[in-house]
């Protein structure tokens, strides 16, 4: 993102240090001035140049160059990265100051260059001081770590904030969101490739986009899935609710996504979403080639295991019952089943389907829901006859449904005595 756009407050940090280098310079260069402490070179210069000596120095000239090198350097040096591009700054100013000096002698007039270059010189010193502390190093550090993963206003809060850029790992309550496209295969053997890769593009970088937007940090972003993570680097004591009211919207948005991938390549794409919510480590990975901030920890692998189960369950986005809790008072779920997360554990967790924002429910997707629970409730009851009758009566009330489907394949396989395929022998 070009430098000229961004968040003011972010460029408001940096005017206020470039105000105090070049006060200060300013400050210094013209007391030398006052002390006459460049006339032994203006005389030196005036002779060189077979002027009369001592030289007329004008004074009200010198005292504007002290002020406008003094804050110009400061200001077109201090945010800048790069070394290099300082130093040509510094020295293309130094040679113009110089060349003044001859352009002013062809027509037959003095001009002392010393206290402008004294500006440039104690101003750059002063601007790549400030560049070097903490404070100073902050913006690049965080650029370098961060690139284009996070919005600009989360940018912005970690330039202004004091907390120490310490990513040496850091455990952090946060919500992991990911998002996977599962037509993937099918849309590769059934597309040109420039096509699928393009496709795939438009896709990712809709939903990217719109996720950071909504606060989250871009974690892993590839050709099939991206996850993003809500409450890190920034902690959000609301990361729960928010990302899943960012699922919900991100759903509406790829809508128009796939309306667009239909409209163009005449296919559209299956994806699904896995929140949950728990303690992640937030640390820098990877090597000096090679390196990022990213998550770990088995919240993060849960919430990749929510996302491949919507493949079993026939939803769009199930969330843990961490992110639930948290989250409760702004959503609307469907109970889905009580699942063995820890392979040596002997407790059982709920997962959910996210149906939509608190109170947003009509009616019939309220009474749908509820029927749907009393057929999980006689299922979980081990009345296999009575769960069957109700998720059928579902359907038959309210339309085809994946979870409903889901149920009644597994009532009418566990009744004729086949294993029922589920959540603990499945590829997930």
């Amino acid at each position: 993102m070009p430098r000229s756009v961004r968040d003011t407050r972010v460029r408001v940090r940096y005017l206020k240090a470039t105000l105090i280098c070049g006060a200060l310079t300013a400050l210094f260069v013209a007391g030398l001035f006052e002390l006459h402490a460049f006339a032994r070179l203006d005389a030196s210069l005036a002779f060189f140049l077979d002027r009369p000596s001592p030289p007329v120095v004008e004074r009200a000239l010198q005292y504007f160059l002290i002020l406008l090198l003094s804050f110009g350097i400061a200001w077109t040096t201090i945010d800048l990265n790069r070394t290099a591009l300082k130093l040509g700054i510094v020295l293309a100013a130094l040679a113009e100051t110089v060349a003044g000096t001859w352009i002013a002698n062809l027509h037959d007039a003095y001009f002392s260059p010393f206290a402008g270059l004294a500006a440039i010189v104690v101003s750059a010193g002063a601007a790549f001081g400030f560049s070097q502390s903490a404070a100073g190093q902050r913006k690049r550090t965080l650029q370098q770590l961060l690139g284009d993963r996070v919005s600009r206003r989360t940018f912005t809060r970690l330039v202004e904030g004091n907390a120490p850029l310490n990513f040496d790992g850091d455990l952090r309550a946060a919500t992991v969101v990911v998002c996977e496209i599962i037509n993937h295969e099918e849309l590769l053997a059934t597309m040109h490739t420039d096509n699928y890769v393009a496709m795939t593009n438009s896709f990712l970088e809709n939903a990217t986009d719109f996720l950071v937007e909504q606060g989250a940090y871009l974690d892993e972003c590839d050709g099939e899935n991206l996850r993003v993570v809500f409450g890190a680097p920034l902690s959000d004591p609301e990361h729960a609710r928010v990302a899943c009211e960012a699922a919900l919207e991100l759903a509406t948005h790829l809508e128009s996504v796939n309306r667009a991938c239909l409209d163009k390549w005449g296919k559209v794409f299956d994806w699904r979403l896995g929140i949950n919510s728990g303690e992640i480590i937030f640390a820098a990975y990877g090597s000096r080639r090679l390196g990022a901030l990213s998550v770990s920890g088995e919240p993060v692998e849960f919430a990749r295991r929510l996302c491949a189960a919507n493949s079993i369950y026939g939803t769009r986005t199930l969330i843990g019952s961490r992110t639930f809790g948290l989250a409760e008072e702004g959503i609307e779920v469907r109970p889905m089943e009580l699942i063995q997360r820890y392979p040596d554990g002997t407790s059982r967790e709920e997962v959910y389907e996210l149906i939509t924002h608190k109170d947003q429910l009509s009616e019939s997707q309220r009474a749908r829901r509820d029927l749907f629970w009393k057929g999980v409730v006689y299922f979980r009851e081990n009345l296999l006859d009575r769960a069957l009758v109700t998720f059928m009566e579902t359907r038959d009330k309210y339309g085809a449904d994946g979870a409903v489907d889901f149920y009644i394949r597994r009532l009418e396989q566990m009744q004729a005595g086949l294993p029922a395929l589920g959540w603990g022998n499945s590829r997930l």
